[in-house]
């Protein structure tokens, strides 16, 4: 399924160009055109969700395999110092296109990103709320 004014559905039928560095039947991979470091990459699913709540749960295990793959194969060639592997849903979470995709950023010792989040300091009593709420 594709949406006509998606940016990455585009991509994926071949009428933006793109940098492709994988494919298959249900993702393809291509480099960032604004990375945040030297091969960061993108993967997009083929078949448009919006976000991961929306992705089949046989999406998300092809997802995570191709990951994989492509992060050890970026490491081993690209010789970086560590990876992240990043997914933003919604706007408030940092996505800015609404079709489902996951970032891999090679980490390089001097690179100079910081991808750190600032943290909160909650109590016990905070902490077992929380996990109340969370469980039902």
């Amino acid at each position: 399924m594709k949406k006509d004014n998606c940016i990455f559905c585009k991509i994926i039928a071949g009428e933006i160009p793109s940098h492709t560095t994988y494919e298959d039947e249900n993702c393809k991979v291509i480099l960032d055109i604004n990375p945040a470091t030297k091969g960061h990459s993108i993967i997009i699913v083929k078949d448009h969700y919006d976000n991961f709540f929306e992705l089949p749960e046989e999406k998300a295990t092809e997802v995570i395999k191709v990951a994989k793959i492509m992060s050890k194969k970026m490491a081993d060639n690209l010789q970086c110092d560590g990876f992240n592997i990043l997914q933003n849903n919604n706007e408030v979470a940092g996505q800015t296109v609404m079709h489902y995709h996951m970032h891999l950023i090679p980490r390089y010792k001097f690179d100079k990103q910081d991808l750190t989040m600032e943290t909160m300091q909650p109590s016990s009593e905070e902490l077992l709320e929380t996990k109340n709420i969370i469980i039902g």
